[in-house]
C-alpha cells in the first residue's frame, strides 16, 4: 500500500509517502535560498512522493519568526520557484502550505530562545480572533476586525496565485497548531461575539472563507489540502467531533483532503505523545467521507504500511523522520521487496 500510486483531481503521486510541512527558520525577507533548495529537494531524490514546503506566510506580520518564508509579494516567486522546479526535476510533487501565525507570530528563531520578541528588538504587533495572549507574559495580540480579516482573505488568495506561479501542483491551508485559523475554531481564544465566534458555524466562518478563496484561483486539476488540529487536548476546548463535523463542510468548500494534526494552540495542553496517537483522527474523519493524512512520530515501514492496510488514511506525512534520514523512502521500498525509481546518481548504491 506505501508504495501503491494515489491520484487526486489530476495529480498522481507515486507513492503514499508525504513530506510534512516542516518551518526552517532560513529565509531572509521571506525569500527562499540556496538551502530550501538542497533541503527539499534532498528529500524529492530520496522518492517522497509529495514534498509540502514548510508554512509559508501570506502577510509579513503572519510569519512566525523573521526567518519564515513569504508569498506576500510577487519577488518572493522566483526563489520558490527554483524549489518548486528542483522538486519536479527529481520526480516528485512540489506542495506549499500557505499560513498566518496570528497570535503566534513575532517570535525568535528556535535556536534563539524562540520566545515571544519585544516591539523595540525587531517584533511586530500580532492579530488573533480575540485578544487573549498564546501563554502568561506575552504581549495581547489586537482583535482582528472585519477589515483585517478581509485583508487576510485576500492574502490567503493572493499567496496562492503567486504559488501557482512559482509552480506548485498542491496547496495546503494551515489551521492548525495555534495559528491563527485554528485560534478562530477553538472557543478558548475566540471569545468574539460577532458572527465570527461563538457557534460552531461562527467559528468555522473564517477557515471556510479562506478555503473558498483558495480554491477560486487554485486550479481544479490542482488538489487544495487544510491541515487542522483535531483536538487541542484540552477541556473545552476544539474536539475531535467538531473536527469531523467539519469535514464536508471544507469539502464543499473546495478541499481534497485534510491533514490531521493536534494540539498547539493550549500552551500547557498534556498531549500524550507516542507512535501513532494522531493517527485515530485520520480515521475517523476519513469517515466523513474525504482523503486523510495521518501525521505524528510515524517513523518506521511496518507502521506507515498498516495504518494505510487497515484503511485509517490515504496518505503518510513524514516529518522528523525525513529530517533524520531523507532517503526513507528508497530503504522502505527496499524493505517491502518493492522496485521505485533512484536518482540516476545513486544507482551504484542501490545494492
Amino acid at each position: 500500500m506505501l508504495f501503491t500510486p494515489l491520484t487526486i483531481r489530476n495529480i498522481s503521486l507515486p507513492n503514499r509517502i508525504v513530506m510534512s510541512p516542516m518551518c526552517q527558520y532560513s529565509a531572509r525577507g521571506g525569500h527562499a535560498g540556496d538551502w530550501h533548495v538542497v533541503h527539499y529537494g534532498t528529500r524529492a531524490a530520496g522518492g517522497t512522493a509529495l514534498i509540502i514546503v514548510e508554512a509559508t506566510s501570506v502577510w509579513p506580520e503572519g510569519r512566525i519568526t523573521p526567518g519564515d518564508l513569504g508569498l506576500w509579494s510577487d519577488e518572493h516567486i522566483p526563489g520558490l520557484r527554483r524549489v518548486a522546479d528542483f522538486v519536479k526535476s527529481l520526480g516528485s510533487v512540489p506542495g506549499i502550505q500557505l499560513a498566518h501565525a496570528g497570535r503566534k507570530a513575532s517570535c525568535a528563531l528556535p535556536w534563539e530562545g524562540g520566545k515571544q520578541l519585544d516591539l523595540k528588538q525587531g517584533g511586530w504587533e500580532t492579530v488573533a480572533p480575540s485578544a487573549i495572549p498564546f501563554s502568561p507574559g506575552e504581549r495581547a495580540p489586537g482583535a482582528a476586525d472585519r477589515i483585517c480579516l478581509d485583508r487576510i482573505i485576500e492574502g490567503f488568495r493572493d499567496a496562492a496565485r503567486r504559488a501557482l506561479k512559482a509552480g506548485f501542483m498542491v496547496a495546503e491551508i494551515h489551521s492548525a497548531h495555534g495559528y491563527l485559523l485554528q485560534e478562530f475554531l477553538s472557543p478558548i481564544s475566540n471569545k468574539r461575539t460577532d458572527d465570527y465566534g461563538g457557534s460552531f458555524e461562527n467559528r468555522t466562518r473564517l477557515l471556510l472563507r479562506v478555503t473558498e478563496a483558495v480554491r477560486s484561483v487554485w486550479p481544479d486539476e490542482y488538489p487544495l489540502f487544510i491541515r487542522i488540529s483535531s483536538t487541542e487536548w484540552t477541556e473545552g476546548g476544539w474536539t475531535p467531533e467538531e473536527s469531523i463535523r467539519l469535514a464536508p463542510l471544507l469539502q464543499k468548500a473546495g478541499a481534497d483532503l485534510i491533514d490531521c494534526s493536534s494540539g498547539g494552540n493550549i500552551y500547557n495542553a498534556k498531549i500524550p505523545f507516542g507512535p501513532n496517537y494522531q493517527v485515530p483522527f485520520a480515521e475517523m474523519v476519513k469517515k466523513s467521507g474525504i482523503l486523510t493524512g495521518a501525521v505524528g512520530m510515524i517513523t518506521r515501514t511496518g507502521q506507515a504500511e498498516e495504518i494505510l492496510e487497515e484503511n485509517k488514511a490515504d496518505l503518510i506525512l513524514m516529518g522528523r523522520e525525513l529530517l533524520r534520514n531523507p532517503y526513507f523512502p528508497l530503504k522502505a521500498a527496499a524493505e517491502l521487496g518493492t522496485e521505485i525509481n533512484w536518482p540516476l546518481q545513486y544507482l551504484r548504491a542501490k545494492s
